[in-house]
């Protein structure tokens, strides 16, 4: 197979036999002035004769007499999905290598885990949305409330409830210990972007679904989102008719997940798991009015700054296509007697501070790097840093 610093690469190959055939070199020296052997000179020359092409042939043999059966392949996928053995187990009943069957666990996508479904045994059948607003998901996390003084998992389970009993203002249980309760997550999250909302409350009841419902929208129509479609569970909550009537009044579609099938709602999900590790078990809290509080920063940091492996370890928010505060300002086209200024670029650190009343600044630290002009709705209002101190006035 030819490759960039091959000796004779098909453009060569050509001008060798035609060196040959039309020119009436001798093959041998044809051959010292490209500095290969003759046999390959001669075999060049034959295939131009024969009018074939000069490109490499394919190294695929005829037949395969020694190749696994089909049968056997099959059987091997079957015992994968089924008892989700390795390869050494699997080749100790089919009788095969066990080289063979990662072979064809890898052509069959099977030779991780992780690739099936745990109650199914099928392939994981990943799906995303094509732009943001298509999908939001939404769904319920419990976590327990923190007494004051710190939760047994950073201060020990005696001090955790010494902690527990001193806690004032709770409701005793029969055994006179305080009832901390929960602290109900509702998180809202974009399909196509990862982009999450969550709002934190001591309950998951219907009213309360549907105000989250309500900022949610609003929030994600300030980041130039507008949702579509929303997918929950069969909870109660998105079951009742205020919900269906909320989200009818809303125009989004509302749509369920088969019972007992969670992945379905599997992004929802796995971002319970991250809100738990980044957010909700990150520190020793004091309180949880302390860890409430410390929602909104952590929630920021989620959106605009942690990589998101489903991004291309880019934040969530480099997926929204239509946020202002995502874009970098371009002043408009300057005048005659206007310098050429070019483009504001957020790796070049510049205060810049438009018309619109974005800080430039605040959002350098959000998207390094980033190339892209402001929102359109701003194009027109937008000045650079020179033309404030220049003294020219923008215009419309």
């Amino acid at each position: 197979m030819s490759h960039p610093n091959a000796a004779l690469t098909p453009r060569h190959r050509l001008k060798v036999a035609r060196l040959v055939v039309d020119d009436g070199w001798p093959i041998s020296e044809v051959a010292a002035r490209f500095q290969v052997s003759w046999p390959t000179v001669k075999r060049w020359v034959d295939r131009h004769l024969a009018g074939e092409s000069m490109q490499d042939r394919s190294s695929r043999p005829k037949t395969s007499p020694k190749k696994t059966p089909k049968a056997v392949s099959m059987r091997c996928v079957s015992l994968r999905r089924r008892l989700r053995e390795g390869p050494v187990q699997l080749a100790t009943r089919l009788g095969i290598a066990a080289s063979t069957v990662h072979r064809i666990l890898t052509a069959a996508r099977l030779n991780r885990l992780s690739y099936l479904d745990r109650a199914t045994g099928e392939p994981i059948r990943a799906y995303e949305h094509p732009y943001p607003g298509s999908l939001v998901h939404v769904d319920v996390k419990k976590f327990g409330n923190i007494p004051d003084g710190g939760g047994w998992r950073y201060v020990g389970r005696r001090q955790g409830e010494k902690n527990r009993s001193a806690t004032p203002d709770k409701l005793k249980s029969k055994w006179g210990n305080p009832k901390l309760g929960y602290a109900f997550m509702h998180p809202i999250i974009d399909d196509h972007s990862r982009v999450a909302y969550t709002e934190v409350h001591d309950d998951e009841t219907a009213i309360t679904a549907v105000g989250v419902l309500h900022r949610a929208v609003a929030w994600f129509a300030e980041h130039g989102v507008t949702i579509e479609r929303i997918l929950s569970d069969n909870g109660g909550a998105y079951r009742s008719f205020l919900w269906r009537d909320t989200c009818e009044a809303l125009a989004i579609t509302p749509k369920r997940a088969r019972p007992y099938r969670p992945q379905t709602n599997g992004k929802v999900e796995r971002f319970h798991r991250t809100m738990a590790d980044g957010w909700a078990y990150a520190r020793c809290y004091q309180s949880e009015q302390e860890r409430r509080d410390a929602l909104k920063t952590w929630l920021h940091h989620y959106n605009q700054h942690r990589p998101h492996t489903a991004c291309g370890n880019q934040p969530p928010f480099s997926r929204l296509t239509n946020v202002s505060d995502q874009y970098i300002c371009r002043a408009s086209a300057p005048s005659s007697d206007e310098p050429k200024h070019g483009r504001c670029r957020l790796r070049r650190r510049l205060t810049c501070t438009c018309t619109c009343g974005f800080d430039r600044a605040k959002h350098d630290g959000c998207h390094p790097g980033r190339r892209a002009v402001c929102h359109q709705q701003h194009a027109k209002q937008d000045r650079c840093h020179w033309l404030r101190r220049s003294g020219a006035s923008p215009t419309a």
